[in-house]
């Protein structure tokens, strides 16, 4: 099978995860919160490879918080794995935007699960929605490959 995340240009951020043995709960499996975890981790990836500040402290930028999430789990993992990790934003708009999110177990070389979420962009001074900065939609834009939006 290939890798699903190998497609070129379709996963422009990736990342791994080592399963941990306190991950999995009693029913033998790793819990579905974790792999909820296991987005936030990418997203954060994604951030960071923009370098868009995580702490914005004295940066004057918005934050970006998570407006809505799902998650699709496909198959069940288990101590010892390793887990791929593909992220992409898929629309962009004023203040918000969609990121995709695959998970491939190494182990049973298969998707594991489906993940996507909202993220808006948010003025925590103001208390409000803001438009998604400059350096952060441009950033998405040359990631992405798309050309200005």
């Amino acid at each position: 099978m290939e890798h699903p995340l190998s497609s070129a240009g379709a996963f422009p951020v990736q990342a791994q995860i080592e399963v941990q043995w306190g991950e999995m709960d009693a029913a033998g499996h790793v819990n579905n919160v974790v792999y909820l975890k296991w987005f936030e981790h990418a997203r954060v990836a994604y951030l960071s490879h923009l370098s868009y500040p995580i702490v914005l402290e004295g940066t004057g930028l918005p934050g970006v918080i998570l407006a809505k999430q799902d998650c699709k789990y496909l198959f069940p993992v288990i101590y010892p794995d390793t887990i791929d990790l593909g992220i992409q934003v898929t629309e962009l708009s004023e203040d918000r935007f969609a990121m995709h999110c695959r998970m491939f177990s190494q182990r049973h070389q298969r998707l594991v699960a489906i993940a996507n979420a909202v993220m808006v962009t948010y003025d925590y001074r103001q208390g409000s929605k803001a438009p998604v900065p400059g350096l952060l939609r441009e950033g998405i834009q040359r990631l992405e490959g798309w050309a200005k939006r």
